[in-house]
């Protein structure tokens, strides 16, 4: 007998509440093996694919591209066993479900009510309700307080409780206010789309108030009330929804903006010799190949003046009231990807040389650009470098990543007039700007810091001191 299972959306990250469905790669027919690439998704962290849990033939895909669900809701039914009777429009429930027991398998449910993902258990499957709507029927209020089930379940040959299936997930658009989502499958939702119909102004005919093809399509044919006129704007404008990268890169900056105090101190450094020391080591043998750029000489700088100021590298935990100093440093590097600015982390940078830095640092600029990043790789970070500078741009006051007390903005290195022994002379400047946490950072930590970075930088040679 065919054997149908639901595959929800686990959670991929520490603290994932939801995902965009970005592309699928198979389609109801598909013949899929344990571990085969299915689909990708976007987090607020980066773009992750999912490996499918088991082997089988894909059915239903329960989510359209470009729809955000919740972690735990289904996004794909697999048929485990295709040599079956013809599938009907929706899984059967599994045994275990009617006597309350589970094999642990991912997407089942556990005891307690969780559901097994690829990481974790995921959110309870009854922790997501439906809000009914205030003016709803009272058949669709009941069926939204107890979660609608997506299609029409086949029958148990023999008694058993009624099962609940999960509820037909919904694009976060659709939301109106009130929280009330209209309970419609999504080729439903994309007809409508389609068509130009609100589906918050249907009254659902199927079962539990279910919106069907048939009530959109009727929607269409009704007579529909002339709207007034407007002025065509010419189309000059675009709407772009706020999710994902962008939607979590705002929050953070908002969060840090309003929660710890910031200072910005300046600096303006003669990184002449810096640059010679450059030229000199892409010619060793140690460094060919190497991708040895002024930021991976600003890193090393970093993470040599932390030592010298702890308080750099250290967090301010509002939830003990302690300051908490790190003996390691994870250092973070401002990337601009086509999904938006993410921080990746280097993981103990304090650790490594110089050609170790260059190296991590064009493997993770890389990583980021393909959006590729994984999720994990952007959290707990200690300190971050910006670098504003490959935009030709001088330096800026950048703002605190959520949870570390210092950030510091590299700005273009340009050739300027600047006085040598008494004279002036073409040198090679750049600025940089430190912005830190002043709860945890006085302003004479802060300026050693940011001193001790401009003096590494000028001159190379006073590493060997530290």
């Amino acid at each position: 007998m065919p054997q149908y299972k639901q595959f929800p959306l686990p959670d991929t990250a520490e603290g994932l509440t939801e995902a965009e469905i970005l592309t699928w790669h198979v389609k109801p027919g598909d013949t899929v093996t344990v571990n085969q690439i299915i689909v990708e998704i976007e987090t607020a962290k980066a773009a992750v694919e999912l490996p499918c849990p088991w082997a089988g033939v894909v059915t239903e895909l329960l989510a359209e591209p470009g729809q955000t669900v919740e972690v735990g809701v289904p996004i794909i039914t697999i048929d485990t066993d295709p040599g079956g009777a013809a599938a009907p429009t929706a899984p059967a429930p599994a045994a275990a479900e009617a006597n309350g027991t589970s094999s642990g398998k991912i997407g089942e449910e556990m005891p307690g009510g969780r559901i097994a993902t690829l990481v974790g258990y995921g959110p309870k499957s009854g922790a997501a309700k439906r809000r009914a709507r205030k003016d709803a029927p009272a058949a669709a209020k009941a069926a939204a307080a107890a979660i609608t089930p997506a299609a029409p379940v086949v029958a148990a040959p023999a008694p058993v409780a009624p099962p609940v299936a999960a509820p037909a997930p919904a694009p976060a658009s659709a939301s109106a206010p009130g929280g009330y989502v209209p309970l419609a499958k999504p080729p439903v939702r994309k007809l409508a789309k389609d068509l130009g119909v609100d589906l918050h102004a249907l009254t659902g005919s199927g079962p539990g108030g279910v919106i069907t093809r048939e009530d959109v399509e009727s929607a269409v044919a009704a007579p529909v009330p002339a709207a007034p006129s407007v002025v065509d704007s010419g189309s000059r404008e675009r709407r772009v929804p706020i999710k994902g990268v962008r939607k979590a890169t705002a929050q953070a900056m908002v969060d840090s903006a309003f929660t710890a105090p910031h200072v910005t101190e300046f600096l303006t450094v003669d990184v002449t010799p810096m640059m010679e020391l450059r030229a000199r080591l892409k010619n060793a043998p140690e460094f060919r190949g190497v991708k040895l750029t002024p930021l991976a000489f600003c890193a090393k700088a970093v993470v040599l003046a932390a030592r010298r100021t702890p308080d750099v590298n250290a967090t301010w935990d509002s939830a003990t009231n302690e300051i908490v100093y790190k003996d390691y440093v994870h250092l973070g590097i401002a990337a601009a990807t086509p999904r938006g600015l993410v921080v990746p982390k280097v993981r103990d940078a304090d650790r490594m040389s110089l050609k170790e830095l260059a190296i991590a640092l064009d493997e993770l600029a890389t990583v980021a650009r393909d959006g590729k990043t994984a999720p994990a790789d952007m959290m707990n970070g200690t300190i971050t470098i910006t670098n504003v500078g490959v935009f030709g741009v001088d330096t800026g006051t950048p703002i605190l990543n959520p949870g570390e007390s210092a950030i510091l903005a590299l700005g273009a290195i340009r050739d300027m007039p600047w006085v040598v022994d008494g004279e002036i002379k073409i040198r090679k400047v750049c600025q940089l700007a430190l912005s830190f946490d002043h709860r945890v950072v006085d302003g004479q930590q802060g300026s050693q810091f940011l001193a001790d970075v401009g003096a590494l930088l000028a001159d190379p040679g006073i590493a060997m001191t530290y």
